[in-house]
């Protein structure tokens, strides 16, 4: 009897254990896995950060709505200009992660490859080159897109480095791969209430809110569909698998994101 008590002690902690960890990933934080390069150098391809489900009080895709019939409804905490957020693509359901740039009610426009928020360009200055091997990256296998063209397989793959500062003073990094590029000129989008405006790091290669709904692109963001803010890197992967141990890369451990 002892023996089968202690089974059931056992049994009865491991299910704990499994609700807690199920009710923290819902509530808390969700792990997310970079898959593309549209967030680059910010975030790379293989990076494994956590989502801070939090962050702005729980929506619809943060929160399931019989643990919280609330979500939807409530924005406890505005999103900042600057922050990187992972969201629910409002059309085909998949889950992205890009940079916050508009505000509701804010106009967001490019003009030759520089960035307007309510008609002021944002400050911009050289920050050197980005450089990475020409190589399949992530599961998928892509290869990136680089300035130098044409590069050989592994060779090094540059994008010109830009450091730009949005208003209220956050500084990040943006890349740039070609001038005149395909978004590099749009119209003026003016951000509509509870709604967002959200673009990539990687400006030329970026699937994000410059290109509508209707055309496989982001379009506005509505704040349901926004998940939780990206805070840190657990660690990162340069190989098909995260499993991928000698493809880790160390100096990326616990790094903020900004």
């Amino acid at each position: 009897m002892q023996a089968a008590g202690g089974i059931l002690d056992t049994v009865r902690t491991v299910v704990m254990a499994l609700l807690i960890a199920v009710l923290f990933r819902t509530l808390c934080f969700q792990p997310f896995w970079i898959p593309s390069g549209s967030m680059k150098d910010t975030l790379l391809v293989g990076d494994f950060l956590f989502v801070n489900k939090m962050a702005y009080g729980y929506s619809r895709y943060s929160c399931p709505m019989d643990l919280c019939p609330f979500s939807g409804r409530i924005l406890a905490r505005m999103p900042q200009r600057g922050d990187v957020v992972v969201f629910r693509h409002p059309i085909n359901g998949e889950d992205y992660i890009k940079r916050l740039i508009g505000l509701p009610g804010d106009t967001v426009q490019m003009k030759d490859g520089l960035l307007y928020i309510n008609g002021a360009p944002v400050e911009v200055e050289p920050a050197g080159t980005f450089t990475e091997a020409m190589l399949p990256q992530g599961p998928t296998g892509a290869m990136p897109r680089c300035r130098n063209v044409p590069v050989p397989r592994g060779g090094p793959c540059e994008n010109d480095r830009f450091i730009e500062t949005l208003p209220g003073g956050l500084r990040h990094d943006i890349l740039n791969t070609e001038d005149d590029g395909f978004a590099d000129n749009t119209q003026v989008f003016t951000v509509p209430p509870g709604e967002f405006f959200f673009m990539g790091d990687n400006r030329d290669n970026s699937e994000d809110s410059r290109f509508p709904q209707s055309q496989g692109g982001v379009g506005f963001v509505p704040f349901q569909y926004l998940i939780g803010r990206a805070d840190r890197i657990v660690f990162s992967s340069a190989g098909r698998s995260l499993l991928d141990v000698w493809d880790w890369r160390w100096d990326r451990t616990l790094m903020a994101v900004r």
